[in-house]
């Protein structure tokens, strides 16, 4: 007769957790449904301080610079694009992208993460011009741009390769790209959220391509919408096996999905205890990435403060400007002085950082 194995416990997870030792995906499942909260921070504590044991958080200071609004795609959950055509669709011109980078500088800002939406009248050639305009009037500083999504579509719409097109882009000044996009990699939440966006394949391959070019960056995750738990595992465990296969990621973040103004409306926003429960669960499964930031934008400061003992180690951007997560109605931007401050109360160090999480002075 055929041995049936016992479901997983938070003893026998936090076990092989303590040992050092990778779970699986059932087990982040069992993580999700166990009902002492505590327990499970204190677990996903353990191994932030294993793998930053330093009683440090880190933050940047940087600019959300959304160069267009302008895009095609019509992702539901999205608040922020305007079709093309559309009277309240803009695209900055140089003169402006140079001086909001120039007052980014100004304010001690050390990072550009330059995103906008698929605008069909944007080919490979305005992304060299306006990257290098940037990298020559500000050569200090660092370009955290473009989304999968959005290199996808120029290397479509300018009929290259992928890889030719990244690295153009990085000769042009890209340093490095942000995980946005990548919402939940199942291709069946993805045709309900955004039929028209790159798939799960098309996102990773991306990721992958940018690593061999020696492009870092960081991984994402968007929940409370139509995904399931396991949906959120899956997603998970993709970007877990892409890091293993050619570490592409310095940090992963996660938020919850905010539906005020999109045209994908839910029963209910992800609560606080959902997202914290999410915060440790990502960060005990992704053993094999170094840092996980918090949402300030989303969580607000409160939450943001109590993921710091819920596995998070990185208090994400000072954001000097932001306008898509403000589209839906969200706006927790805060200074330096209260970042700092939020970080001491919760026991621990605040430091600058920057892109590649490079300690940094604060400027004289």
């Amino acid at each position: 007769m055929a041995s049936v194995l016992a479901a997983p416990t938070f003893e026998s997870i936090a076990e092989k957790v303590l040992a050092n030792e990778r779970i699986s995906p059932e087990e982040a499942r069992a993580l999700f449904d166990h009902p002492n909260i505590l327990e499970l921070a204190a677990l996903a504590h353990h191994c932030r301080m294993r793998k930053n044991p330093e009683p440090r958080v880190t933050y940047i200071i940087g600019r959300i610079l959304n160069y267009t609004n302008v895009c095609w795609v019509r992702c539901k959950f999205c608040a922020f694009y305007r079709v093309p055509g559309n009277e309240e669709g803009y695209l900055l011109s140089d003169e402006q992208i140079l001086d909001k980078v120039g007052d980014t500088v100004a304010k001690g800002g050390v990072e550009i993460l330059f995103q906008g939406g698929l605008n069909p009248k944007l080919k490979i050639d305005y992304y060299e011009g306006i990257f290098r305009k940037i990298m020559d009037a500000y050569p200090g500083v660092i370009l955290h741009a473009l989304s999968p999504a959005e290199i996808i579509y120029i290397a479509h719409i300018s009929r290259m390769t992928l890889e030719d097109c990244l690295q153009r882009l990085k000769d042009a000044g890209l340093h490095s790209i942000p995980g946005a996009g990548g919402e939940i990699l199942v291709d069946r939440v993805r045709n309900i959220i955004a039929p028209y966006k790159d798939t799960t394949d098309e996102w990773l391959a991306c990721m992958r391509m940018a690593s061999k070019l020696g492009i870092r960056s960081t991984a994402s995750m968007m929940f409370g919408h139509v995904e399931t738990l396991e949906d959120r595992i899956e997603h998970l465990g993709r970007i877990r096996d892409l890091q293993d296969e050619c570490s592409p990621f310095r940090a992963f973040i996660t938020w919850s999905f905010q539906p005020e103004e999109t045209q994908l409306q839910i029963p209910a926003k992800a609560s606080g205890a959902d997202y914290l429960r999410t915060v440790a669960v990502s960060r005990i499964f992704l053993d094999n990435i170094d840092h996980l930031q918090v949402s300030i934008l989303t969580q607000g400061p409160k939450i943001a403060q109590t993921a710091l003992k819920y596995g998070a180690d990185d208090f994400g951007s000072i954001m000097i400007e932001e306008n898509v997560v403000s589209a839906a109605g969200n706006k927790f931007i805060l200074n330096e002085e209260e970042f700092s401050r939020i970080i001491a109360d919760a026991g621990f160090q605040p430091h600058r950082r920057n892109t590649r999480y490079e300690l940094i002075a604060p400027q004289a």
